[in-house]
């Protein structure tokens, strides 16, 4: 089979294995909350990840919180404005932020909480709402079209898988497809074979 023949069916080849490589980043393309993995008891650090997946402006960023978490700070995000929803006992219950989020970009939203003191699972129901005035539910169970955000809480983080891998992940699997990608796109060598 000539050369020329050969070249684009290894390029749709690697192309396909790009898109199997990369089905774990486009999974990320959500609202996130990190990290998706903590200790029981301890004081962590989460940042809501919200990108904005439209080609209108994201206008505002709902979130409630798990009943067994303490949430105590938020950090100032320059352009976004936070609102602080409480219960009658004034316990953190969510948050709301209002700003402009234009298309192709993302914003992080963190805040520190007190994790339960017991080991469990904590889902974080988000409601993204865009400047034309649809709304983006991320209240579905995994595996759905708009999943939860979910953080795993053992007495060991560790345990549950450390917290490195998910955001290392994407990431190689984008290098692999790029370099698969250049290699099978290069010209082959020019010189007559003996």
């Amino acid at each position: 089979m000539p050369s020329d023949l050969r070249r684009p069916r290894r390029a749709a080849r690697v192309l396909a294995a790009a898109v199997l490589l990369l089905a774990p980043a486009l999974a990320l393309a959500h609202a996130v909350v990190f990290p998706k993995t903590s200790t029981t008891g301890a004081y962590e650090k989460y940042v809501l990840r919200v990108p904005n997946e439209k080609t209108v402006a994201t206008v505002r960023v709902e979130i409630r919180f798990p009943t067994d978490l303490r949430v105590t700070s938020f950090a100032d995000v320059a352009g976004w404005q936070l609102e602080v929803l409480t219960d009658s006992a004034k316990r953190v219950t969510g948050a709301v932020w209002t700003g402009t989020l234009p298309p192709q970009r993302f914003v992080e939203l963190p805040f520190v909480a007190a994790n339960p003191k017991t080991s469990g699972r904590l889902v974080w129901p988000v409601v993204q709402t865009y400047a034309d005035g649809e709304r983006v539910e991320w209240t579905g169970p995994e595996g759905a079209k708009t999943p939860a955000s979910a953080t795993a809480i053992s007495a060991s983080a560790a345990g549950v898988g450390g917290g490195g891998a998910p955001r290392w992940v994407p990431w190689a699997a984008l290098g692999i497809a790029i370099v698969g990608l250049g290699l099978a796109l290069r010209r082959p060598d020019a010189r007559p074979r003996a």
